[in-house]
């Protein structure tokens, strides 16, 4: 047993020198094969193990190379024997480890490949990693710039919103010195921009329904990329109904279907309907709405002159303002609609031509004035109350809605009046005479003096020519003085019919209240005026 024992101790003696001769060997021959390796050198290593913070990388030598886990672009994806480019930085540090850096060997293998395969102006595809100062930094295989200004069309507001997206860039600037590279997705959309503008140009024809994106929009109208060109789609061309700005409909990006209705290459303007894409409502708008008769319709649109309302969908008639009542006055719309009311009218005119209706709401009633010549004819006497005063006369309501006026010339026979409100106040009972009926204009003449007989003929018989007599001045101005013959009746003495002296005024020599006496020079029944001298 002994012996036996002593031969297995004596085997595994020497298995233990085996395995210590080998380890020697190898690291030998390791050291022999990083001996030959160069710092800034690239090597193919294999992923062994991954710590919170580094990576460890086998590259066939005693130690592990470390790698920061930073230099992975997601950190989640490393997996254990995966194969990786490094670059050899440090052979062994102060701590005896070998530092590799795979940024470094991605950025040296990347900038070499884009040496040897791509030139300024040409495409590459990249994917945007991150925002810097002025831009965006980009990987195509190492990191390239981006700067703000080159990422879209019109300068992106918001760059945070490309990062982790990949386009197709243009290689605007190689620095081979600083290895660095510019690019630019600007000037690869903007060449984009310029085919599809040429293709489009040559395959746009009015009719045609196109798609386009919404640009830009204005109080008058919408801008829409058709692709490369932009089209002006008016307010007008937007709705056959009412829109009081183009943002009721469409907002900026939104995607539209247009119609092309007219092209002018030559000042590169397009013209586009939204509405013309469905028939007009004024199709058969006389068949549907024929003139005298009856519909309804929903306040639309209040304007000083009247109201729109509307019939239906892209169709609007007008209520003007003398449509709205046969007897009433209306200063304003307002007095009586109000948006979103539902009214009844009636079809007045048509014009299909010019897409307009006219229509009424005192035409759903009877006309109070149809026989009011019959009620209140010429020459009859009526009673009344004043409604109202103006310069010219009175308007006295002989029943609801019918009014009369009394000119002021038909207040009296004998008396000069500056105003009705010398005669007449406002609520008054008066009895008056009709003199005319005009029916379709709504008027009636009605006057004060015609209750009694004219005094003129009489007048000319008491006030014979160059009959002496006596009054009261009443009134004094620049051209003469007027002066009270009898209750309302006057008489004119004319500045040249007074003796004054050179020097004086009227004024100075008369007052108001003064009795004079005069001379009948003039008396004109037709005129009804009566002249008189003081010389």
């Amino acid at each position: 047993m002994s012996r036996k024992k002593k031969k297995f101790i004596i085997a595994e003696d020497a298995d233990q020198n085996k395995d210590s001769l080998f380890a020697k060997e190898l690291e030998s021959f390791c050291a022999q094969s990083v001996a030959t390796l160069q710092e800034g050198e690239i090597i193919k290593g294999r992923v062994v193990g991954v710590t919170g913070k580094e990576v460890l990388v086998d590259i066939g030598y005693k130690s592990e190379g470390v790698v920061s886990i930073d230099e992975f672009d997601d950190s989640a994806e490393i997996k254990i024997n995966d194969e990786i480019n490094v670059l050899l930085e440090t052979k062994e540090d102060e701590n005896g480890m070998v530092i590799v850096s795979k940024r470094k060997a991605d950025r040296t293998l990347g900038w070499e490949r884009i040496i040897n395969n791509y030139k300024e102006g040409d495409i590459i595809k990249g994917r945007v990693t991150r925002k810097v100062k002025g831009g965006l930094m980009v990987d195509i295989g190492m990191d390239a710039f981006l700067p703000a200004s080159q990422v879209s069309l019109r300068g992106a507001q918001n760059i945070d919103q490309y990062v982790g997206n990949s386009y197709d860039f243009m290689i605007v600037k190689v620095n081979k010195p600083r290895k660095n590279i510019v690019l630019s997705r600007r000037e690869l959309l903007l060449k984009e921009r310029e085919e599809s503008k040429a293709r489009l140009l040559k395959e746009i024809a009015v009719g045609q329904i196109r798609s386009g994106m919404v640009k830009n929009i204005a109080d008058f109208g919408v801008f829409i990329d058709l692709g490369g060109v932009d089209g002006l789609l008016h307010i007008t061309d937007m709705s056959w109904g009412r829109i009081s700005h183009p943002s009721e409909m469409v907002a900026i990006g939104d995607a539209i279907e247009v119609k092309i209705l007219d092209i002018d290459k030559e000042n590169m303007k397009i013209s586009l309907g939204l509405k013309q894409k469905t028939s007009s409502p004024w199709t058969g708008i006389g068949e549907r709405y024929p003139v005298g008769s009856k519909l309804k319709g929903k306040v639309v649109n209040i304007v000083p002159y009247g109201a729109f309302i509307e019939l239906e969908k892209g169709v609007e008639g007008l209520i003007h303002i003398s449509e709205f009542s046969w007897t009433r006055r209306i200063n304003h719309p307002s007095e009586v609609l109000a948006i979103g009311d539902i009214v009844e009218a009636v079809v007045l005119t048509l014009d299909v031509d010019n897409q307009k209706i006219a229509v009424g709401i005192k035409q759903t009633e009877i006309d109070p004035w149809q026989g009011i010549s019959a009620k209140y004819p010429a020459g009859s006497k009526v009673k009344g109350r004043v409604r109202n005063l103006t310069d010219y006369g009175a308007f006295v309501e002989l029943e609801e809605g019918i009014d009369g006026l009394i000119h002021i010339s038909d207040i009296s026979w004998t008396k000069k009046i500056n105003t009705p409100a010398e005669f007449l106040k406002k609520g008054q009972k008066v009895e008056v005479v009709v003199l005319s009926i005009d029916e379709l204009n709504h008027k009636i003449s009605l006057g004060l003096k015609q209750l009694t007989d004219d005094p003129w003929p009489e007048i000319v018989k008491r006030y014979p020519i160059d009959m002496g007599t006596e009054g009261q001045i009443t009134k004094i101005t620049s051209f003469g003085v007027f002066v009270e013959l009898e209750k309302e009746l006057e008489g004119l003495v004319h500045i040249t019919e007074i003796n004054l002296e050179a020097t004086m005024k009227i004024e100075d020599a008369y007052k108001v209240g003064d009795k004079v006496k005069a001379k009948i020079i003039k008396v004109d029944s037709e005129q009804r005026k009566i002249g008189l001298s003081m010389k």
